[in-house]
């Protein structure tokens, strides 16, 4: 079941003056269709419209961050940035699949932790931003939520390579990673992965693809490594 959406104003810090543009951000073309209501009732419209809002806000934040470098670099930076799974990875840090209006059907297949539904949930509640209450509060929303905490979200994003990069740095053995078990159902499994540098296990990830298990199973040994370091500069 979804929560009461005014929690979720209460989450962002925006009180919405149509509280039904709000209701129609976070209502999958599932439930529309379950409900037997118009097409165009569902968030993809709003998607569409909080889409071009983020690329001109993530953008801006590129332009004047980056000042020197080149249209290609900053493409390539903003398509990073604004992917499903970093979008999905905001929408996760908010909770926003709590609130997700969702058919049987998608519920029961674990649609609130779908990538590509949270992502698009996330865009069309930008969207929904900037109907009810224009483009600065759309701005403030992205930065408050997407555009925050940047070092720590590339970290996550390119984990697989930094850590690559660490390993071979810092030690002689070979890194791997090991699925230690599928958990759930055919059609929402969950992936259980651990990170191997030669025969020492490190981090573990849970994720609903081996990809993402892998992704967060190295996130995680970056930080223990980084933690590790830590503690062995201050012995020193």
């Amino acid at each position: 079941m979804s929560r009461d959406l005014k929690l979720l104003e209460e989450r962002i810090g925006y009180q919405f003056s149509d509280a039904g543009i709000l209701r129609r951000a976070m209502a999958h073309s599932s439930y529309v269709n379950e409900k037997h209501l118009p097409k165009h009732e569902c968030n993809e419209r709003l998607e569409f419209l909080g889409d071009a809002v983020l690329e001109i806000v993530s953008s801006e934040f590129l332009f004047y961050e980056h000042e020197k470098l080149a249209e290609g670099d900053l493409t390539k930076i903003r398509a990073s940035m604004v992917c499903e799974p970093s979008l999905a990875f905001c929408a996760r840090q908010m909770g926003l699949g709590d609130y997700l209006l969702l058919g049987k059907g998608e519920e029961a297949t674990g649609g609130r932790k779908r990538e590509s539904i949270t992502s698009d949930a996330l865009e069309a509640l930008i969207g929904a931003i900037y109907i009810d209450g224009g483009f600065a509060n759309a701005k403030e929303f992205v930065h408050k939520f997407i555009l925050n905490d940047m070092e720590n979200k590339k970290l996550f994003f390119d984990s697989k390579t930094i850590l690559q990069e660490m390993v071979q740095a810092d030690f002689t053995e070979a890194i791997s990673y090991r699925l230690l078990a599928e958990e759930g159902p055919d059609h929402s499994k969950t992936f259980v992965t651990a990170v191997y540098i030669g025969k020492k296990e490190y981090g573990q990830g849970r994720g609903r693809t081996k990809k993402s298990a892998e992704q967060q199973a190295a996130y995680q040994t970056i930080l223990l490594l980084q933690k590790e370091g830590s503690c062995e500069r201050s012995k020193q």
